[in-house]
């Protein structure tokens, strides 16, 4: 049966929807690489599907979920969902005037989490991909934004046509990747619109929710690192456009997000680092950073000037600055070694002016108990 043309007999094609319709053609009916109408994350994603022997015109189902799978998809994931809580409901008002739906999904495709769209706006696709416990990846749906992002590490976007399946071409979506301390994908952040195109650049507001999320999470996973906060300009600290990097107690570097590792002229992926070649700053001053108040300007190893703070990430997830530590006399020696080491002089110190009292030493320190009894057995061991 012959299937209708959309395509005006001009070779000119002056709207979206026309060249994609031209771009299905080509690639789904004559078999050419429809370069330059579609994204090259597009084209690699339908190759993928045909490839399954996946069929357009197929009408594919949303899987179902059970008790039993919502539970498990939700345990998987709860550190995300602790770290994400509060941007994903600051990104539920932002998006609340617009018919747009918020969707979280696990590193497998998994939604975890997702926003509501206004009241009966007359969705069908929507209220069966959001539910929790169904997957949404390539595998599952074929071409879409989340499912793209999974197989690249990418942000994405994927505009009503460019979904591989003819009948999901209702849908315009935008993801962002959220990745963990190891450089992993760790989840996927969407932005999904059913029955109309995007009205803002949606691409945008998720890759800024994505990079704020992930940043959290890498704050939360970093219990026992001196998280070192840089940017070009202060007013940056503490913004999504902060760059973060974690130190290990041995003074390496153990990450850093995408924007310190622009800053540092590093690879997101390449832990072990020493901090003091990275950032021209030996252990001493870095854990003083994390007694100041204010940020200090530096200038990197590169040449680059920036402002630093510094933070020991505490087991509760919250990142606050290292207490004051207690006063030495003007003839106690300076603290010398490795990170570690001068992490247990700080806490033996700490201690011994609080009397013993560990709860009140970890209290002045900013930390759990556990981590003050773990310095204290490892320093009386060593």
């Amino acid at each position: 049966m012959p299937r209708s043309n959309p395509l005006p007999s001009q070779p000119f094609f002056s709207t979206p929807q026309q060249r994609l319709a031209l771009a299905r053609q080509r690639y789904f009916e004559e078999g050419t690489r429809p370069s330059g109408l579609v994204s090259e994350g597009v084209i690699q994603s339908w190759t993928r599907c045909v490839q399954a022997h996946r069929d357009p015109f197929e009408r594919i189902a949303f899987n179902p979920v059970t008790p039993s799978r919502i539970h498990s998809a939700l345990a998987r994931s709860q550190l995300m969902l602790q770290a994400a809580a509060d941007d994903l409901a600051q990104l539920e008002h932002t998006l609340a005037g617009t018919r747009c739906t918020a969707i979280l999904t696990d590193a497998q495709g998994v939604v975890v989490h997702a926003t509501q769209s206004a009241a009966d706006q007359g969705e069908r696709l929507l209220p069966l991909a959001r539910r929790i416990g169904v997957n949404i990846d390539e595998e599952h749906i074929g071409t879409g934004a989340p499912g793209v992002t999974i197989r690249t590490g990418q942000p994405c976007l994927v505009l009503g046509g460019e979904h591989f399946f003819g009948h999901l071409q209702l849908l315009h979506c935008a993801a962002a990747p959220i990745r963990d301390v190891h450089g992993q994908l760790a989840a996927v952040l969407d932005v999904t619109c059913e029955g109309r195109p995007f009205g803002f650049d949606a691409a945008a507001v998720v890759g800024l929710y994505a990079t704020t999320i992930e940043n959290q999470l890498l704050r939360a996973q970093s219990t026992e690192h001196l998280v070192v906060h840089l940017q070009t300009a202060p007013a940056l600290l503490g913004t999504p456009m902060e760059g973060l990097a974690g130190v290990d107690s041995h003074g390496r570097i153990a990450w850093v997000n995408n924007v310190a590792a622009r800053l540092l002229g590093v690879s997101q992926g390449e832990a072990g680092l020493r901090a003091d070649e990275v950032f021209g700053l030996d252990a001493n001053r870095l854990i003083a950073l994390s007694r100041e108040s204010a940020s200090a300007t530096h200038r990197l190893p590169n040449g680059l000037n920036v402002a630093l703070t510094a933070h020991l990430q505490a087991r509760d997830g919250l990142s606050r600055p290292l207490a004051p530590a207690p006063r030495l006399s003007a003839t106690a020696p300076a603290p010398a070694g490795t990170l570690r080491d001068q992490d247990r002089d700080l806490i033996a110190r700490t201690v011994e002016a609080c009397d013993g009292n560990v709860s009140r030493a970890a209290r002045q320190l900013g930390v759990s108990r556990g981590l003050v009894y773990r310095h204290l057995k490892a320093a009386a061991a060593g």
